[in-house]
């Protein structure tokens, strides 16, 4: 298993849904999960301290977990099958451990609250995480007729603007 925290939650322009990002924290890796708006904004709502003036669902939950009997120990992504994300959450109980089947944009909004690590299954970091690029000061030179990352990178965006008639734009109506 390995030990991640909460890098961030980013909104996608496209939709309405957002993208936690999970980084490990013995290594420059990220595992990107999307989420739910609602999810997104439970984890960001703890995160930030934001009161709230009644429970929310997570609260709740953790509440129930605790006047049970129960102390949640960890939450553990577990599986990545298909492009779906599954989390377990681990609870102990009278000196046993149970793990209950989770969304993991639920199992973080859980964890959150509950102050406990969150983990990811090695085969999922495998499956799935992400390293950042290099940056380009690092790169090392290009060789003669290669293009340099920055222009391999926009070669698309130029393609399009190359073909756009800008002669359109000077006999429009006023």
């Amino acid at each position: 298993m390995i030990e991640v925290i909460i890098d961030s939650i980013r909104v996608s322009l496209m939709s309405q849904h957002r993208v936690v990002v999970l980084k490990d924290v013995s290594n420059e890796r990220y595992l990107p999960i999307w989420i739910g708006p609602c999810e997104a904004e439970a984890i960001t709502v703890k995160l930030q301290d934001m009161p709230t003036p009644r429970p929310l669902t997570h609260d709740l939950l953790r509440s129930v977990i605790r006047e049970m009997g129960g102390k949640i120990a960890h939450i553990l992504i577990s599986d990545l099958r298909q492009e779906v994300y599954y989390a377990r959450i681990v609870i102990e109980v009278a000196g046993d451990q149970i793990e209950i089947d989770s969304r993991p944009s639920d199992a973080i909004a859980l964890a959150v609250r509950a102050a406990v690590p969150v983990f990811v299954n090695e085969s999922v970091m495998d499956k799935a995480a992400r390293e950042p690029d290099e940056d380009i000061e690092k790169e090392s030179p290009n060789e003669p007729g290669e293009e340099k990352a920055d222009e391999k990178r926009l070669s698309a965006f130029a393609d399009f603007v190359d073909t756009l008639d800008l002669d359109d734009l000077d006999d429009r109506e006023e």
